[in-house]
């Protein structure tokens, strides 16, 4: 079962010098992330570290949507994407169209 756009709302959060994207799924408590941190201090490299989604609310597209995010921001901001992470990693060998943005 997955969810749709309009279930999802991502945020994006800074943390220390890197930051978090969190899903919050409407009608549950439970939010997926995605990490990222600096690459050596660099403003336009993003390193895509972690992404994690709760085991209730796994199997509905919400790591998808947080990558997609990720991108669409990457896309807007003018920085690149070390997809260290090997969900993000495998996204990206999925979407060619994305390989402007990786690192």
């Amino acid at each position: 079962m997955s969810v749709s756009k309009q279930e999802v709302s991502i945020t994006h959060h800074v943390q220390g010098q890197g930051g978090v994207y969190i899903a919050h799924i409407e009608g549950s408590d439970y939010q997926g992330k995605l990490e990222w941190e600096p690459r050596g201090g660099a403003d336009d490299v993003r390193v895509a570290t972690h992404t994690i989604v709760p085991e209730p609310i796994a199997g509905r597209g919400i790591a998808a949507l947080l990558v997609e995010r990720f991108v669409e921001d990457a896309s807007e901001k003018g920085f690149k994407i070390v997809p260290r992470c090997s969900y993000v990693a495998k996204k990206f060998d999925e979407n060619p169209d994305w390989s402007e943005f990786k690192a």
